[in-house]
């Protein structure tokens, strides 16, 4: 299996969240007597809240893979015996789950280990500002939830273990995680962006409203004046504090020392190199052949029509980047056609042929070029000093997406004059010339071009009605997947929830 899991900490209070009742005495759970209020247990265990975002979020396999694979700019071919996991890279792709897809009960279950262990952590006297990052993480894990599956399980701090998890469904946990965020603003930091921070909020509400009719209705959904208005008014606090800018250098918000030198990343997850990371570095190597440096696992690869979407001048297509490319030979961005190391010497596959990277891509690759079929993708620049414990920050905001947003629910009240600017201010950093005009069409490419690879696709097509038409290796497919299927184990486990329509 072609695919590896980052094996975290585990602990007693983070198995429940698979919402299992168990029968065994906790005889290790800690009282709320025992942590004094804001001391360094209670740090240690915020601290595990934020560890327990690594999983779902940087895992090549959960969340990420449940936004991009399912999406036009992803996929995962089998190639001959490597690759073919039982067919859960190909399932994503075509739309096909059910139930029982591994990855997608995992990532249920993993975004339900950090809503728990959030609502845990309230149990043992937290000071305020604790309090508010434990309740924000817990929103932002319930929020990805609540996209994908529309259905949110929940426990009260110190309520029953032992009793199934409530449930909250569409627009009512919605409504919920706006009131969270809300009630705890005033008590975040401003900084630093490697933690849960005021800004951090202002853009999980400004994703919360732009979604607001996608929630209600993800077939038609409705886009009310209202809350076009709340994304302007969040995105403009942000944007007239002049904390931020466009990065003048693209791949500086991904890079191994991203969290000083990037000036538009507003959410990350920390990761310090060479002691404690997450699984960063899985996203060169689930791409990378095994003859780049470093040797990947030779997977994933993007799709010709989207890679075909960039213009040549756009620096976010390809890059020479120092550090990576005088390392390796690599340029971050794509890579596609004959590849070369740092001395300019043409590499070659396994089988002694070019390792040219062909824009042509199947779902499963068979004959003597299979190593070598699609464009492979690098947004995060390699970090070559600090192994499997990359340096590398993983980035869950950025500016471009406070001026993007704001940009759509201006084109959502039929104002493109104003949204044009801020397209073009993107557009121009990025190396390309202006629009003249702007839709909503140009808009959803332009986000494409932006966000590749950051896990935002699937929610991205679904809000601008694409996500079920036909793309490159995925036919026209059913209404029923603009959610997944609630897994088969958790509903056995609680019947509080209730599977979704058509599964």
């Amino acid at each position: 299996m072609k695919y590896t899991r980052l094996l975290f900490f585990i602990i007693p209070v983070f198995l429940l969240v698979a919402c299992t009742k168990l029968e065994e005495k906790l005889n290790g759970e800690v009282s709320p007597d025992q942590v004094a209020g804001g001391g360094s247990s209670t740090a240690s265990l915020l601290k595990g809240v934020y560890d327990a975002m690594r999983s779902p979020y940087q895992d090549q396999s959960r969340f990420w893979a449940a936004q991009e694979h399912t999406s036009d700019e992803c996929i995962g071919p089998t190639r001959g015996g490597d690759w073919d996991d039982n067919g859960v890279w190909r399932i994503l792709h075509v739309h096909k789950w059910d139930g029982d897809h591994l990855f997608l009960r995992q990532t249920f279950e993993d975004l339900g280990g950090v809503i728990y262990a959030g609502t845990d952590m309230l149990r043992f006297n937290p000071t305020a500002q604790q309090a508010a990052e434990a309740r924000f993480l817990r929103a932002f894990a319930m929020f990805s939830m609540l996209d994908g599956w529309d259905q949110v399980p929940y426990r009260e701090p110190g309520g029953d273990i032992l009793q199934a998890p409530k449930v909250r469904k569409g627009t009512e946990a919605l409504d919920y995680i706006i009131a969270e965020v809300n009630a705890i603003m005033n008590d975040l930091p401003a900084t630093p962006v490697n933690k849960a921070n005021k800004d951090a909020a202002r853009v999980l509400l400004m994703k919360c409203y732009i979604n607001k009719g996608v929630i209600a209705n993800r077939a038609t959904p409705a886009f009310a004046a209202a809350d076009m208005d709340q994304v302007i008014t969040l995105a403009d606090q942000i944007i007239n504090s002049n904390k931020y800018k466009l990065a003048t250098q693209y791949f500086d918000n991904f890079a191994p020392n991203n969290d000083v030198i990037s000036t538009e990343n507003i959410f990350t997850a920390e990761n310090i190199g060479g002691s404690s990371s997450g699984n960063v570095r899985s996203r060169w190597f689930c791409t990378l052949h095994y003859n780049n440096n470093p040797g990947g696992w030779n997977g994933f690869t993007t799709l010709s029509d989207f890679y075909n979407k960039f213009e040549a001048a756009d620096v976010r297509r390809s890059q020479s980047y120092p550090g990576v490319t005088n390392v390796s030979g690599i340029k971050p961005g794509f890579l596609v056609g004959q590849q070369f190391d740092q001395n300019g010497v043409a590499l070659k596959d396994r089988g002694g042929r070019p390792l040219a990277f062909t824009p042509e891509v199947k779902a499963i690759e068979i004959g003597t070029n299979l190593e070598v079929t699609g464009i492979r993708v690098i947004k995060y620049p390699i970090d070559y000093n600090n192994g499997d414990n990359s340096n590398n920050d993983y980035v869950y905001y950025r500016y471009a997406d406070v001026i993007l947003m704001k940009a759509e629910a201006l084109l959502r009240k039929n104002n493109a004059a104003a949204a044009l600017p801020l397209v073009n201010e993107v557009r121009t950093k990025r190396g390309i010339a202006a629009l003249a005009s702007v839709n909503l069409d140009q808009l959803l490419d332009e986000r494409g071009r932006e966000f590749y690879w950051e896990g935002m696709r699937r929610n991205d097509l679904i809000r601008f009605g694409k996500f079920l038409q036909p793309w490159q290796e995925k036919p026209t497919d059913d209404p029923k997947n603009l959610l997944f299927p609630i897994p088969n184990q958790q509903i056995a486990a609680n019947p509080n929830l209730v599977q979704n329509t058509g599964y």
